[in-house]
């Protein structure tokens, strides 16, 4: 099942079956395509170059039948497409004032918008379009095709009226493989699709440089990008053509028909999401200078929205990658630290360790840093602190990771000192309310920060991201720290890491994180119930793996409330309810926007990935910003 979300369209890049020099046959396999791209909701197609004559047709494109042919089926195409809610570009040859012109035409609802010709043309290896066409004049001209004038040039836009954000440019083939493409001048006019019409035929290796090259374009543009190329039927005379097929999006591939294969490669692009990265990006320029607009209608919205979003979308997928990434994010880390020991000329790296997942990755942190420095792991001052909520099973933890990697570990129990405390400001140890929480805390962090005097060392930080995100510490308690090595990484991403260490070390050390991993998360500060655990932080403010997903959506792509909970539903969908989802969303919100004045004054950390919420860096918000709008539209929906 699938949801209908705003911002989004449906596009496609497919290879119809031609016969050489054939129109009358290439206009009806292409109204098959069109007919069936309507009915899988596709509303944007790209078709290959050329393919209403095929590509390969040579000295045959001077010949005044085929050129008169090629109209002809253009107008029936034109015709008989507009049953079909789908907007089209298709390649042909057409003359114009004594020129021939190898074009991509525009239509939609039986209408033709538009005639875009190459730019570039290839005269070298095995092509040779310079001894049949002339590149595309440097201005827009308006022509008579079919009674009705159009626009015909290289700076022409087709902008649709019900979804502004959709405007699509143009370029042929060879028109990408130059040092600036024409698409480039598109991107800065404001298009946010760009449509590839091409024949590239298929050498040893062209595929991957291809797709490569499609994909970057894609990314340096901010922009979904269409790649349709010529295939089947094709002439095989000196040159084979594979119908290798693309849609991407900002960097990266949505869909591929590969050599050979089927041709078809349809995928939802998100608009919006385009739309955000423009506007973040200040060094984004614009310039649509000589640009002409044409508008058309149509309606875009997908009703089922077919695209899949990771759940976790801080962690890769694939497990190869997800190893690189784990192995990648560790050497970062373990860069920041050693700098911020070398910078300091600190004697050693304080860490508290508690036996949960997010000490255990800071322990792991600082013991790969003194090593990589030169040092010895006796420059790592590892201590727990039990007290109220410590159960023997963390506090077991903690002092065998520290001896399954070799670090001494110091043992302070603070539970007189906490009592001590609550007692000097007259408080109760028997209530079991915010004040008996955040004392155990910040008693924590007073003896973290003293061992770090004593030692002439700095105190590590242990809190994530996601904490962060949701304020889930103690002020002044454990949300200070020297430097946070794990200040950027989500817990969703903490606990692939702290696996990905498992996995790879040896058996004292897997075991013992091997039963971190399976610990439930929680902060410990309310007395244990029957020896388990006696808060459970997800049982609190929700699941991790939801909140990360908030995170990333709101943050990284400045999606709205109901963005999020669709996206969110359909990413989780059999595992979360909507009303479930839509009660942590909200409190997502109300924590993110309330915990803002412990992120202004977070302690350094290393920056990992595309989110970050660093004051001095990517996230800049005054701490008494209210989040009534956003509680507004997710109540409203």
């Amino acid at each position: 099942m699938g949801y209908a979300l705003d911002g989004f369209v449906r596009a496609a890049a497919v290879t119809p079956v031609v016969r050489v020099a054939d129109c009358r046959h290439n206009a009806e396999r292409i109204l098959e395509v069109i007919e069936r791209a309507s009915e899988e909701g596709v509303r944007v197609l790209c078709l290959p170059e050329l393919c209403l004559t095929g590509y390969t047709c040579g000295d045959l494109f001077l010949q005044e039948t085929l050129l008169a042919s090629a109209l002809e089926a253009l107008s029936g195409l034109i015709e008989q497409s507009a049953r079909f809610p789908v907007f089209t570009l298709a390649g042909l040859p057409l003359a114009h004032e004594g020129k021939l012109f190898n074009v991509a035409a525009a239509f939609c609802g039986g209408r033709l918008l538009g005639i875009v010709p190459k730019t570039c043309l290839p005269n070298y290896g095995e092509f040779y379009e310079m001894r049949h066409f002339s590149p595309a004049p440097p201005e827009i001209r308006h022509v008579s095709v079919f009674g009705q004038k159009v626009p015909m040039g290289a700076k022409i836009l087709f902008q649709n009226e019900k979804m502004p954000d959709l405007r699509i440019g143009a370029e042929l083939c060879e028109d990408l493989w130059i040092p600036v493409p024409p698409s480039s001048f598109h991107a800065m006019a404001g298009a946010s699709v760009i449509a590839n019409l091409s024949a590239s035929d298929e050498t040893i290796g062209k595929a991957s440089y291809r797709r490569n090259l499609i994909a970057a374009q894609s990314g340096r543009l901010v922009c979904g990008y269409l790649y349709a190329n010529a295939g089947h039927g094709e002439s095989s005379t000196d040159m084979v053509f594979g119908a290798n097929n693309l849609v991407c999006e900002n960097g990266r591939t949505l869909a591929e028909s590969p050599p050979f294969g089927n041709g078809w490669a349809a995928a939802e692009i998100d608009l919006r999401a385009l739309r955000h990265d423009r506007r973040r990006l200040n060094t984004w320029k614009t310039d649509s200078a000589g640009y002409e607009i044409v508008p058309f209608s149509l309606d875009t919205k997908p009703k089922i929205l077919r695209r899949r979003f990771e759940r976790h979308p801080f962690v890769p997928s694939d497990e190869g990658e997800r190893k690189e990434r784990c192995e990648a994010i560790l050497d970062m880390q373990v860069a920041g630290l050693e700098q911020r020991l070398a910078h300091t000329g600190a004697k050693a790296a304080v860490v508290g360790v508690s036996g949960g997942l997010d000490s255990a990755l800071a322990l792991i942190v600082s013991a790969r840093a003194v090593l990589k420095a030169g040092k010895t792991l006796s420059e790592v001052a590892a201590v727990t602190m039990p007290c109220f909520g410590t159960t023997g099973r963390t506090k077991s933890n903690a002092l065998s990771l520290c001896d399954a990697l070799g670090i001494a570990c110091r043992e302070i129990d603070i539970t007189n000192s906490v009592m001590a405390h609550l007692s000097d400001i007259g408080h109760g140890d028997d209530a079991r309310d915010v004040v008996y929480e955040n004392a155990q805390a910040r008693v924590r962090t007073l003896v973290l920060m003293d061992l770090a005097n004593q030692t002439g060392g700095i105190v590590v930080g242990t809190g994530d991201l996601s904490e962060l995100a949701l304020g889930w510490s103690t002020y002044n308690g454990d949300h200070m720290s020297m430097y946070g090595v794990n200040a950027g990484v989500p817990k969703t991403l903490v606990r692939h890491i702290v696996k990905y260490v498992a996995d790879t070390s040896p058996p004292d050390l897997m075991a013992v994180l091997t039963d971190i991993l399976d610990t439930p998360v929680s902060p410990e500060l309310l007395p244990p119930s029957g020896g388990d655990v006696g808060q459970r932080t997800e049982n609190i403010v929700g699941p991790y793996e939801l909140h990360d997903f908030f995170l990333y959506h709101v943050v990284r792509w400045g999606r709205t409330p109901s963005e999020v909970l669709g996206l969110c539903r359909l990413a989780f969908e059999g595992r979360y309810g909507p009303e479930e989802i839509k009660k942590w969303l909200r409190l997502f919100y109300e924590r993110f926007f309330a915990s803002q004045f412990k992120r202004s004054c977070l302690p350094d950390g290393p920056k990992i990935g595309s989110v970050s919420l660093s004051p001095r860096g990517d996230w800049r918000m005054p701490s008494d910003a209210v989040c009534d709008a956003w509680l507004k539209e997710l109540d409203e929906m």
